[in-house]
């Protein structure tokens, strides 16, 4: 006979001892760590003032504690999630229901791939799955979206019918290289000259600082929350993340952060914010407060190039959209989100939006894939 599995509601990640989270969500992934995530919660940043009530779905093992969590949140909105789905509640709301709240399974505020079942337990992935369906079904929520799905968790629900949804990112893959020049060697004539090029007048007069763990202070921070300030303000209208956060990062995660500032006569003009995984580094956050030609790119993608070719990792993920990272050496990769929904009428026109959808996809890649920069044999 087997025995029943239940699946509970815990009241945030802070909720859940830091070590068994950790358990379950690995090393790998600095954003699923329970200090990534935590930071979000007690920096004030993800709560349900904000629109992200932290609501973790969680299966105890026999031993008492977590071997199965999702990291979910109770959305009132659609916001800090780079897959959009506005024209669905729009639809939705149009025919008498109403979407929001719905659960979503992320990480706030960033699109980057990664497990979205933390299993200690990889047998509880169905019934993780079921339970995510359960909270939807017993609340009568719109939906359930499971957004930037590790590739290797796709077919998980994709099996359990959940609807599936391509997206494009540009990261750059280390092949090797020994060096940034050596990099630039494989990249035709015409790019190589023109990324020298881009790098000279970019770092003309400056000077650039790769600062992680304990040698990031308190002033870096604040020179750094200047320049997310700005980005924030012009991207989003208002920057997601809280100034405490950045500081409980540094406290709680600092190892595995890779600041870089750019500074002209000691005085910090622009900087990128990075988190440092086991086989990538993610570019998260830019900004300045002067404008210098190709500092952007100098920062956030030759300077990424270079960290990452130096420790070894294998590969640099830069964040969301953009085709001007085609022409720095960045290549289009497929992103995967999958999406729960009750209602059999809504399901259907979804299913058929995203059949259509997909299929964009993969032709918008195709052609981004014969705009890289890299030489071709003949």
């Amino acid at each position: 006979m087997s025995i029943p599995i239940t699946a509970r509601i815990a009241d945030g990640v802070c909720a859940i001892p830091a070590a068994q989270w950790d358990a379950c969500a690995g090393a790998d992934n600095p954003f699923l760590s329970h200090a990534f995530l935590s930071a979000l919660e007690r920096s004030g940043s993800a709560t349900a003032q904000t629109g992200w009530q932290p609501l973790p779905i969680v299966i105890d093992g026999m031993d008492g504690a977590p071997a199965a969590i999702a990291p979910a949140y109770a959305k009132s909105h659609s916001q800090g999630e780079y897959v959009f789905d506005h024209g669905w509640a729009d639809a939705w709301e149009r025919a008498g229901g109403r979407y929001y709240p719905k659960l979503q399974v992320a990480v706030p505020f960033t699109p980057v791939p990664g497990p979205r079942l933390l299993l200690r337990d990889g047998a509880l992935a169905p019934a993780l799955i079921a339970g995510l369906e359960a909270v939807a079904d017993q609340n009568r929520l719109s939906s359930v979206h499971a957004t930037f799905v590790a590739d290797d968790q796709v077919p998980l629900f994709e099996q359990a019918g959940w609807l599936i949804r391509a997206g494009t990112q540009f990261h750059w893959r280390n092949e090797g290289y020994a060096s940034f020049e050596a990099f630039l060697s494989v990249l035709s004539s015409r790019k190589r000259k023109a990324i020298r090029k881009e790098r000279e007048r970019a770092l003309d007069g400056l000077t650039v600082r790769h600062l992680t763990g304990a040698d990031i202070m308190e002033a870096h921070w604040d020179a750094f929350w200047g320049f997310y300030q700005d980005t924030g303000s012009r991207k989003w209208g208002h920057p997601y993340l809280t100034r405490p956060f950045f500081s409980i990062l540094g406290e709680t995660l600092g190892d595995r952060v890779l600041l870089m500032l750019a500074e002209r006569d000691g005085r910090p003009i622009a900087g990128a914010l990075n988190l440092i995984g086991a086989d990538a580094l993610y570019g998260r956050y830019w900004g300045c407060v002067e404008d210098v030609p190709f500092l952007h790119f100098e920062l956030c993608y030759y300077q990424a190039i270079e960290a990452a070719i130096a420790r070894g990792l294998a590969r640099v993920e830069a964040g969301a959209q953009g085709e001007h990272k085609l022409a720095r050496g960045y290549v289009p990769v497929t992103t995967w989100s999958a999406h729960y929904l009750p209602d059999p009428n809504f399901r259907r026109a979804v299913a058929d939006y995203l059949a259509q959808e997909r299929a964009a996809v993969a032709q918008e890649q195709e052609y981004l894939g014969e705009l890289t920069p890299f030489r071709r044999a003949g």
